[in-house]
């Protein structure tokens, strides 16, 4: 049964092969594992949290982000950390611009079919879109 008072987050939801959008989430165990399709890993991501599948790569989810020597592997979210409560919370307005923009920069890029080269997004695209 829903609750009417359930507390909702402000997050980034950063789908494979697409741009991060902001969204709104209830801040359930449920709702987070919907998003990112099983169990959730959480992992410390600048000031804020990356929450992703915590079997995406044995289950082989296309990769998503990139880091240096590695990658998130399925859709996941991106949300605030409120460590003082060891907890989650909405992102600020600063977080969203500068950690979507990140976000975006990391894609991974998944090969044009009539090319060899790697797509990239379109930076008016993600001028519009920030």
């Amino acid at each position: 049964m829903e609750q009417e008072n359930e507390e909702r987050l402000k997050v980034l939801l950063k789908r494979v092969d697409e741009l991060p959008i902001l969204t709104q989430i209830k801040d359930t165990l449920e709702e987070k594992q919907k998003l990112v399709g099983g169990l959730i890993e959480v992992i410390p991501y600048q000031d804020a949290l990356i929450i992703c599948n915590e079997e995406g790569k044995i289950l082989n989810l296309k990769p998503n982000i990139i880091f240096d020597y590695d990658y998130i592997a399925g859709d996941c979210i991106v949300v605030g950390d409120d460590y003082e409560n060891a907890g989650f919370k909405s992102l600020t307005d600063e977080q969203i611009e500068r950690l979507r923009a990140d976000l975006i920069r990391r894609s991974y890029k998944s090969k044009d079919k009539n090319s060899n080269a790697f797509k990239s997004y379109n930076s008016k695209e993600q001028e519009n879109e920030l």
